[in-house]
């Protein structure tokens, strides 16, 4: 976010992934920009070195769009005018500024905590750590992690 602000979030676009109903994905995204990146640097070594700004504004704009594209969906399709962000994504800059952007216009309440309380959670979960280990509380080392986990 930080590179990002000193960027042209116009100086390179990437293919966004095209799924249907309120679903998203980054994977397609990430790929565009891997390639891309490779191919830069096989004619230009110091292409990253010279591009970082840019490169993180075009990133970070085309994640937004994927993102506010699909919070206006859900929002038009439910009727919602309410739109809250939460957790470490809503420190992003970009984010924060489509979010007050669609208040105008679209009419939306939006809810966006102050940056200090916009925690990632991995803060939450190195805190349960840190308990655990005071407690003793301790797992076995032939567990194996999980990256999903069904809601009940």
């Amino acid at each position: 976010d930080r590179l990002a602000k000193n960027g042209d979030e116009n100086s390179f676009k990437f293919n966004k992934p095209r799924l249907e109903n309120y679903d998203y994905s980054f994977s397609g995204i990430k790929t565009s920009v891997l390639y891309f990146i490779q191919k830069e640097l096989k004619k230009n070594p110091d292409f990253i070195k010279e591009n970082l700004e840019n490169l993180c504004a075009s990133v970070q704009k085309s994640i937004v769009e994927i993102l506010m594209e699909k919070l206006e969906k859900a929002a038009k399709d439910f009727e919602i005018k309410d739109v809250a962000i939460a957790g470490g994504v809503s420190a992003n800059s970009g984010l924060r500024e489509a979010m007050k952007k669609n208040e105008e216009k679209l009419g939306w309440n939006i809810y966006i905590p102050k940056f200090e309380y916009t925690t990632d959670n991995a803060a939450m979960i190195a805190m349960v750590a840190q308990l655990k280990y005071e407690r003793g509380e301790f797992a076995e080392l032939s567990i194996s992690a999980t990256a999903r986990y069904e809601l009940d």
